[in-house]
């Protein structure tokens, strides 16, 4: 059976030694007590639930799937129960305002937990992720009286939440959802329509379920000006502030999926169901992005995931398996074969999983670190940087991330041979599960163009200044530092360049509009790796300190410097071949007349 285990040594690498998390919290008002030590102690303990409850779950979820019957929908076995210890542990509460029951610790400490537990299982880790957006929607744009009824209960975990977004015939565009809205004399709203695609619309894991609906009012303007944001229960809840009756809301049925069976994917019918205006109205949209952003963040944590456990598993294999002998002479001589670990093709496999991985947690803590800013720091200058910065990173960590945590689960899989395609190892698993991640929050395709499109050309150029001036400052500073200068060299040149292929999109794109579409995504894998790049040379610079003042452990930084030298080596010269794309113009792609595309 596959298993997993938690990387506490490098999640503390990348919070301490490279991003300082202890001077971060001793910066933010309130975050003084999250010390090294708590944040320590709250590691180890969610690795024990992580690796001891939800990782022998992960096959059961994907062999046993949810069952649906006459709308009720019945989670995989152990599901229910390890919701239970989750919610006995304190886990939903964790970074959230003690005003509502929350623990009141950063985001950043909520993103550790997220990390292991998403890694163990993501199929079960979906039920509370969902959760945590209502809760912060909510938190940001509910009223008092909406936040002691639902969002006390979503805080504890006594209740779960969802997004409902999509519709039968609207995906990405929302200004085409048909779900309506009649105001009540009450104050509350009947809302009417059919949602699809619904993660954790429908479970047994807990005692309410509180929908965030997007809807329409019946004077609403056309188009997603007229968006309104609804809270919908799955059971209205009594002026005791329990369950109370069924509301007119049900699954329909859930969807039969290539992964991630042990979450319910439902589709939502609402009948006249209760609701309740969140927010102004037709300002739902604005209102929505703050769930939207941050389940594009948890997605971004997704790739990272699959990309995790995929080299964990995989590695453990290559280290087993005896196939050949090394082109260089027998590595283990005593043996009929050498471990596959010694060939230089399954090495490169293996090290790019490991570069995925640990490249995708050093942009995921330090996007988290953002949004604690966004949320805590004192002046409404450092808070508006934060969050400029965090909107320009957040569709490369999501898109740039998930794209290559399924290459690292494709890898995974390879590693394994025939084996990797039978169940019983669980990469395929990991290879179909990961699938979903490019899909959901906004498509790879979405994401890049809200990237060049709406972050980049559309603020002429100054979100992307702003992180590109922080890359530029980091060469400045280790300009001087010679063994450091493999790494600084060619990120300086491509922060530079990232700046220069901008300027010429932007020029062509006033020409004509179709040349943003036809370089986005190339744009935006090029921008991911140049990122990644940052923190390689970030992390690279503090193994090469640490060996330089032997402080022990040289064994992990010599792994960690030799794995950044791979990635500047073998990984980031793909930016060649992607400037070549985005710059080759749409003329490629539109030219051809869509009636000659036939087969």
């Amino acid at each position: 059976m596959p298993e997993y285990k938690a990387p506490q040594r490098d999640m503390q690498f990348v919070l301490n030694e490279v991003l300082d998390l202890e001077q971060h919290y001793q910066d933010l008002p309130g975050c003084e007590e999250a010390s090294p030590d708590m944040v320590a102690a709250i590691m180890e303990e969610g690795a024990k639930f992580s690796e001891r409850v939800l990782s022998p779950l992960n096959q059961v979820g994907d062999q046993q799937g949810c069952q649906f019957n006459d709308g009720e929908v019945t989670t995989p076995e152990g599901f229910k129960d390890a919701y239970q210890q989750f919610v006995e542990g304190g886990w939903p509460s964790l970074a959230h305002d003690p005003e509502w029951g929350g623990q009141g610790l950063p985001e950043s400490l909520g993103i550790l937990i997220n990390e292991m537990v998403g890694t163990a299982n993501w199929s079960w880790s979906m039920y509370p992720g969902l959760s945590h957006g209502a809760m912060n929607t909510l938190e940001e744009h509910g009223t008092q009286e909406q936040k002691e009824t639902y969002l006390t209960k979503l805080v504890s975990g006594e209740w779960t939440g969802t997004m409902c977004l999509t519709e039968p015939h609207c995906g990405t565009d929302l200004g085409m959802l048909r779900t309506k809205a009649e105001p009540q004399e009450d104050g509350s709203y009947k809302i009417s329509g059919t949602k699809i695609f619904i993660s954790a619309g429908e479970h047994d894991m807990a005692d309410n379920i509180v929908h965030i609906v997007l809807a329409r009012l019946p004077d609403a303007p056309e188009g997603t000006k007229g968006i309104s944001l609804f809270i919908v229960p799955k059971f209205v809840p009594t002026e005791g502030g329990d369950a109370g009756e069924r509301n007119a809301v049900a699954c329909g049925s859930i969807e039969h999926k290539m992964g991630i069976h042990g979450n319910s994917t439902c589709v939502m019918n609402f009948d006249g169901a209760t609701g309740y205006l969140i927010g102004p109205a037709n300002k739902g949209l604005n209102c929505m992005f703050t769930f939207m952003n941050t389940a594009r963040l948890g997605t971004a944590l997704q790739g990272l995931a699959h990309a995790e456990w995929g080299f964990q598993n995989s590695l453990t294999y290559a280290k087993d398996r005896l196939q050949m002998r090394s082109l260089s002479g027998p590595k283990a001589p005593e043996k009929a074969a050498d471990p596959i670990i010694v060939h230089p093709e399954v090495r490169k496999l293996l090290l790019t999983q490991k570069a995925i991985a640990e490249g995708g947690r050093a942009l995921i803590y330090y996007s988290a670190m953002l949004v604690d800013k966004v949320k805590l720091a004192e002046s409404e200058e450092e808070r508006k940087a934060a969050d400029g910065l965090l909107a320009f990173l957040t569709p490369i960590a999501k898109a740039f991330l998930t794209e290559l945590g399924f290459e690292a689960a494709n890898h995974g899989l390879q590693v394994y041979g025939g084996h990797g395609f039978i169940c019983e190892w669980g990469m395929e698993q990991n290879v179909r599960d990961s699938r979903i991640s490019m899909l959901y929050e906004g498509t790879t395709q979405i994401q890049a163009l809200d990237l060049l499109g709406r972050k980049v050309l559309m603020t002429q150029g100054e979100a992307l200044k702003g992180f590109t001036k922080i890359v530029h400052k980091y060469c400045q500073s280790q300009s001087d530092t010679e063994a450091m200068q493999e790494f600084i060299t060619p990120l300086n040149t491509l922060n530079k360049e990232w700046g220069d292929l901008t300027m010429k999109i932007g020029m062509k794109a006033m020409q004509n509009r179709d040349e943003v579409g036809a370089a986005s995504v190339d744009y935006l894998m090029y921008s991911g790796y140049v990122t990644l790049a940052y923190f390689w040379a970030r992390m690279a610079e503090v193994a090469q300190q640490k060996l330089a003042s032997d402080e022990g452990e040289a064994a992990f930084y010599e792994a960690k410097l030799k794995t950044a030298r791979f990635y500047f080596q073998r990984i980031l010269p793909r930016t060649r071949g992607l400037v070549e794309t985005m710059l080759s113009g749409a003329d490629n792609l539109m030219e051809l007349d869509q009636d000659h595309f036939q087969f």
